[in-house]
């Protein structure tokens, strides 16, 4: 299959992983809308919303949970927007749920050396050492 994030589960595609667990994966999106904009995926390919199984979205959905938890804990955010896709606006053809973190008064809060818009890879870093 030459789905992107099929490609990202099998290895074949670098992620910035920041959850994984035998059904789902949570990665930090390249092209986020805010600091720690993160994307969660079902391992197993469905195209959206209507070919999802019961059990295959309530994994996504406990797994969207822990992982805005985690950017809260983390990056301080005042809030979290989640925001999925089905047919007609959605860019890759895996389910996937973004997970946005909100900051108030601007959109990108988080700082690191004084920089307030950070690259993908300071956000994991800073992830990562929370959950190391």
């Amino acid at each position: 299959m030459d789905c992107i994030f099929c490609k990202i589960i099998r290895g074949e595609i670098p992620s910035y992983t920041i959850y994984e667990d035998e059904q789902v994966r949570a990665f930090l999106d390249i092209q986020p809308l805010s600091n720690g904009h993160a994307l969660i995926i079902p391992k197993k390919h469905f195209e959206n919303l209507y070919d999802m199984d019961s059990e295959n979205l309530k994994c996504i959905e406990l797994a969207s949970q822990k992982v805005a938890k985690l950017l809260k804990e983390t990056l301080d955010c005042q809030g979290i927007t989640r925001l999925q896709n089905n047919e007609y606006g959605q860019e890759v053809k895996h389910y996937h749920m973004h997970l946005i973190p909100r900051y108030k008064n601007k959109m990108f809060k988080v700082q690191v050396d004084g920089k307030e818009k950070l690259e993908v890879e300071e956000i994991f870093r800073k992830v990562q050492k929370s959950v190391s």
